[in-house]
């Protein structure tokens, strides 16, 4: 490695990225100038090692890159969840229909690694960005930095068209779905269990919750904001719910995602005095791995993930080839219900199948 000027820290070379990519410097090379032919999961390591660099191309490499390739960039959040590998799935059905390769970097949701990987697309020049968020702190941010000229579409967010294209679910209605279904398995008296105000998603569930409450004209006892919405956070919301479910105070709880809900479940379930639905009934959000693979598969409201990639696609592509006559546009797409045990009333018939069932 050289080093800029004394003191200063190492700048790291091709072939540093490609010890720690464990690849070649040919492939090191073909990622920034012809993506499209290396393999997405290459690409994937390769452009992780760049940012964990923060690796910067020189002008000669860039100088060998003739225009834009033929190759779309996605940034996702979590490739834990589900709901992401739907989107990504739906936009490299997008990308190959078109005659272009989908290259996909793992954020982590960390506002650091989703601007590096914003840099290092552009300089790969790959032809369009997919990025997805949902924390709209992370969008000022990354809209006031604008660290990318290439075009870029942003998913599972609403933003300003002046900006950019976006393609959102309606998560006001999904809330509200969510809600009104407990309400009509008779659920009276309701919690809601959402997650940190920066969640933009998280805060629009919050929205419908309110006003299907309000128009059914039931009780809302409690709402709780965990510090995240995992797992953990559902097990400890489900724990502070407790008493007041035992009581009788609580008879249905809506989740702002499944992995809560799946938290949720768990901890109620832990009270041999209490019974899902019987007691409480449980609804969720996103029709997550975590949702259908629950001991007591839970009912969720579904989110068009496959779709979400696929229109984001097709509008980044249409911005990369028509820039001239290009027009942003803001997207929102419907999301569904999905009926299963941990809302059923005994003897009813179940919709808990791996993945389908929209009602």
């Amino acid at each position: 490695m050289m080093r800029s000027s004394k003191g200063a820290r190492p700048q790291a070379s091709m072939g540093d990225v490609a010890v720690l990519a464990g690849v070649s410097l040919g492939t090191v090379s073909h990622v920034l100038n012809h993506p499209d032919r290396v393999t997405p999961a290459t690409a994937e390591k390769v452009l992780r090692a760049m940012a964990m660099l923060s690796y910067v191309p020189n002008g000669n490499a860039r100088s060998l890159a003739a225009g834009s390739s033929t190759a779309v960039g996605m940034v996702l959040p979590d490739l834990s969840n589900s709901l992401f590998i739907d989107v990504a799935r739906g936009a490299e059905t997008a990308a190959e229909r078109a005659g272009y390769t989908l290259m996909i970097a793992n954020s982590n949701t960390r506002l650091e690694r989703e601007s590096q990987h914003l840099r290092t697309f552009t300089q790969a020049r790959v032809a369009g960005i997919l990025l997805t968020l949902n924390d709209s702190e992370h969008f000022a941010a990354i809209a006031d930095d604008d660290p990318t000229t290439t075009p870029t579409v942003m998913l599972n967010l609403a933003v300003p068209r002046s900006q950019f294209c976006s393609v959102s679910v309606d998560n006001q209605s999904g809330g509200h779905l969510a809600t009104s279904h407990l309400i009509e398995t008779g659920r009276r008296r309701l919690a809601f269990v959402g997650g940190p105000s920066s969640l933009e998603p998280v805060q629009h569930r919050a929205t419908g919750f309110a006003h299907a409450v309000r128009e059914h004209g039931v009780e809302h006892v409690r709402t709780i904001n965990p510090a995240g919405v995992n797992r953990a956070d559902g097990w400890e919301s489900g724990v502070a719910l407790l008493p007041q479910v035992l009581d009788g105070l609580i008879d249905g709880v809506v989740a702002a995602t499944d992995l809560l809900a799946a938290g949720i479940v768990q901890a109620l379930s832990s009270e041999p005095r209490l019974r899902v639905p019987e007691d409480v009934a449980v609804v969720g959000y996103d029709n997550n791995q975590a949702a259908w693979d629950s001991p007591i598969p839970i009912t969720t409201i579904a989110q068009p993930g496959e779709e979400m990639g696929r229109v984001g696609t097709e509008l980044v592509l249409n911005e990369a080839q028509r820039s001239a006559d290009h027009v942003h546009r803001s997207v929102v797409l419907t999301p569904t219900l999905v009926v299963r045990r941990s809302t059923q009333h005994p003897g009813a018939p179940r919709n808990d199948g791996a993945r389908g069932g929209s009602s």
